[in-house]
Formats: structure tokens, C-alpha cells, sequence
């Protein structure tokens, strides 16, 4: 009896596994960037500017560097705004409910300032309850939702410059093909 239940368990957890395999399910693995440095026009002391520097270099053979010119593609930030929008009031005119945003703006350039990546744009929203009993733990809270916005624009941003192979692919290619 015993180890036939334990037969059933294992079968059990063998047709688990081979339907997590079987449904695409993947760990995110390294980024491939298509450069080999990479510059980012940030100030260097900040939070964003770190955590970008190291999950390009963690992730990827590419290097950051701090000359412009020194880099094969520069990172241009063009706007990086946070917002905290009310979403909702209380009978007393209080806001119950905010919406917190951050729209960052940037594009990718080749030294001779050469479009690699057109002006693009990430938008992230997380949505917070307020309570004026609460204070102290609504603005951890809020720190909290202000980092997790940060690292998945960080985790967007890598995917997008990883994509940027194929498009500087794709013009290699037409390049290629038209000519005889």
C-alpha cells in the first residue's frame, strides 16, 4: 500500500514537471546586448545610473564606460519623471487612493548619433491605498512601490536594448541585400 502511494506521488510530480517544461516556461537568463560598451547619459551618483551599470554588467559581456565617445552606443535619457496622482478621495476630502507613475523617456545612438533605438518610452503605474491612521507605514509603502517601479524599469530597459540586435541586424541586412 505504501509503495504504491508513493509510485502515484511520483508520477504525479513527473507529469507536473514535464507540463511546466511543456508550457514554454523558462528562468530569465542573461541579456545579450549587441555592444561591447555602452555609455549612459546619467549622472554617474545615481540610483537609476548604478543599477543600470550593474545589471548591464552582471547580465552581459558589455562594459559601461563614462566617455561618450569611447562608447559603440550611448544611452540618452531624455525624461524620467515620477508622479503621484489621487486616484480617489474619502467622504472627508482626503485622498484614499493614489496612482503612482514613472515615464521614463530615452534613446539609444551610435557615436556618429545614428538612431539604434528611436525615442522611446516606458511608462510603469502602481496603485497605493492611503490612511491618515497609517502614515509612517503608507510612506514605507510608498518607498517600497517607488523601488519596485525602479528595478522593473531597469529589467524593461535591458530587454529593449537585448532587442536592439535585431533591428540593427535587420538593417545590416537590407544594407546587404541591396547592394549586387
Amino acid at each position: 500500500m505504501r509503495n504504491s502511494k508513493r509510485t502515484t506521488q511520483t508520477l504525479i510530480l513527473l507529469v507536473l514537471a514535464c507540463m511546466l517544461t511543456a508550457c514554454g516556461f523558462q528562468l530569465r537568463g542573461s541579456y545579450s546586448l549587441p555592444f561591447q560598451t555602452l555609455s549612459i547619459a546619467l549622472a554617474p551618483n545615481s540610483a537609476l545610473y548604478a543599477q543600470i551599470k550593474r545589471g548591464v554588467e552582471a547580465s552581459s559581456p558589455t562594459r559601461i564606460v563614462d566617455d561618450p565617445k569611447a562608447a559603440e552606443a550611448n544611452l540618452v535619457v531624455l525624461g524620467d519623471n515620477q508622479e503621484k496622482v489621487i486616484l480617489s478621495l474619502n467622504a472627508a476630502g482626503h485622498a484614499r487612493e493614489y496612482d503612482l507613475v514613472r515615464t521614463f523617456t530615452f534613446k539609444v545612438i551610435a557615436p556618429d548619433n545614428t538612431d539604434y533605438l528611436p525615442p522611446s518610452r516606458i511608462t510603469l503605474r502602481r496603485d497605493m491605498t492611503f490612511n491618515d491612521d497609517l502614515v509612517l507605514s503608507k510612506d514605507a509603502e510608498e518607498a517600497l512601490l517607488w523601488r519596485d517601479i525602479q528595478n522593473d524599469l531597469v529589467q524593461q530597459l535591458l530587454r529593449r536594448l537585448s532587442a536592439i540586435k535585431l533591428v540593427r541586424q535587420t538593417a545590416e541586412d537590407a544594407a546587404h541585400a541591396a547592394t549586387p
